[in-house]
């Protein structure tokens, strides 16, 4: 297929991305709504393809967010990667298997909640590379992506639900607490979000809220979930863009990449703050509204 992409779409498309990523309304459903919506036929027709100069645009703009993510949390992942070394240098004392016992009260809590990440991130790892284009070609359509972010607004309401059903004055679970168990059943939420119109925050923050974490906490833990699953996807396809289906869209893909960094980390910013004392309401009803009128405008 031709490439086609212009400066302003690639503005466009690296704002959504960024911003939607984080905000827990889906970004691949925007990713399919706009170009609709805008009449860029020439995005639209572009996405169920199986290898296209887009997906390839939409891998740039992917590593552009991930980005924006490690510059905002760089201080955690560094207090992370430093926990780590220092379970390296216990497991030269206590021999391999220390690595594996994540329960015991001598593992540092930094390598543990670094260890937690990794066994998050591994469902959606497999599924993803399995299944990804498969979901994409059946999926990655204006009507079903309204229907899916309409769905999408029903789990975070449903979530909010659920967890007033509990009590509000219940004790929270922190990050301390969470277990490998848990991190491994909110990590697999993930795999939701390779249908287009579920986000992938959305549905790790409400997998979060039920495993007993406060909002900001489910926020921060979800953040730093995408973070290596956002980033290892656009690293993982990011040589097609110098073969042949990046010509022409690569200095494209790089101002939108740009943007999308920028949006991401503004976005990231303003939702740890949001979620200390807000929830996940405003948001599912967006994705109501906003689905329903997709579904009509598509149907």
């Amino acid at each position: 297929m031709h490439a086609s992409l212009s400066y302003f779409q690639a503005i466009v498309m690296g704002l959504v991305q960024g911003i939607t990523e984080l905000f827990p309304v889906s970004s691949l459903g925007h990713g399919v709504l706009v170009p609709a919506l805008f009449g860029w036929h020439n995005l639209v027709s572009s996405q169920i393809v199986k290898q296209s100069f887009f997906l390839v645009f939409l891998v740039g703009l992917h590593v552009g967010t991930a980005i924006g993510l490690v510059v905002y949390y760089r201080a955690t992942w560094l207090d992370l990667f430093r926990g780590l070394f220092r379970q390296l240098g216990r497991t030269r004392a206590e021999g391999v298997s220390s690595l594996w016992r994540l329960s015991d009260d001598g593992v540092d809590s930094r390598y543990r909640l670094l260890a937690l990440l990794v066994v998050g991130s591994i469902p959606v790892g497999v599924v993803g590379v399995l299944l990804d284009s498969k979901l994409r070609e059946l999926f990655a359509k204006p009507l079903d992506a309204a229907i899916f972010l309409t769905i999408n607004g029903v789990i975070l309401l449903f979530g909010e639900k659920l967890r007033r059903g509990r009590g509000r004055h219940a004790a929270h679970t922190t990050l301390d607490d969470v277990t490998s168990a848990s991190a491994l059943g909110v990590g697999s939420a993930q795999v939701f979000a390779l249908l287009a119109g579920i986000s992938r925050s959305g549905v790790t923050m409400v997998a979060g809220l039920l495993n007993g974490l406060d909002h900001e906490q489910a926020a921060n833990f979800s953040f730093l979930l995408a973070t290596p699953v956002i980033l290892m996807a656009g690293l993982y396809k990011l040589p097609e863009l110098f073969g042949s289906l990046g010509e022409g869209v690569r200095l494209q893909t790089l101002v939108g990449a740009i943007f999308a960094m920028v949006s991401a980390y503004i976005a990231v910013r303003f939702l740890t703050r949001w979620f200390k004392s807000n929830t996940l309401t405003p948001f599912a009803i967006y994705c109501l509204v906003a689905g329903a009128l997709c579904v009509v405008r598509f149907a």
